[in-house]
């Protein structure tokens, strides 16, 4: 596995090519932030983000957080259910680090993370390491890691 590394995005990110793990991530990312700023389903396009994911895409989502169901959410409209989900709870999501690992079909990602509260307008600022798998050009499978789910938890409940 090649080694990439990449902080502080946007600022003097060096390009790869279209095809590899870390752009589709990269696309991911920007489509799924904007999908939650605009507030979800109903104000924003989920077509941005779904052009990213494969037909058979997986996200194995920790237990227990205010956003992540069942746990595992599958195809497209798995993917498109939990995002509305997630913006119900989430008011917005600043990427403020990341650094990633991989090649073509695999990535690994330590994003540091600003979230928003609908709820309660609180503010947590996290690390997240997710287990990418891309096929085809498109995001095939994710598995994220929380530093903290107890304070993303709290940041969401209401006083």
């Amino acid at each position: 596995m090649s080694t990439a590394r990449n902080q502080a995005v946007g600022h003097g990110a060096a390009e790869q090519a279209p095809a590899d793990a870390w752009t589709v991530m990269r696309q991911i990312y920007e489509a799924e932030a904007a999908y939650v700023a605009a507030g979800g389903p109903g104000k924003a396009s989920y077509e941005q983000v779904a052009e990213h994911l494969d037909p058979e895409v997986v996200l194995h989502q920790a237990p227990g957080l205010p956003f992540t169901g069942s746990g595992t959410w599958r195809g497209h409209d798995g993917m498109e259910r939990f995002l509305a989900r997630f913006s119900e709870v989430w008011e917005s999501m600043e990427f403020l680090e990341q650094e990633h690992w991989g090649d073509e079909d695999t990535v690994v990602v330590k994003n540091r993370v600003r979230f928003r509260a609908r709820a309660t307008g609180e503010e947590v600022d996290t690390l997240i390491v997710q287990l990418i798998t891309v096929r085809n050009g498109r995001m095939l499978e994710c598995r994220p890691f929380y530093w903290d789910p107890q304070a993303i938890a709290a940041a969401c409940r209401p006083a």
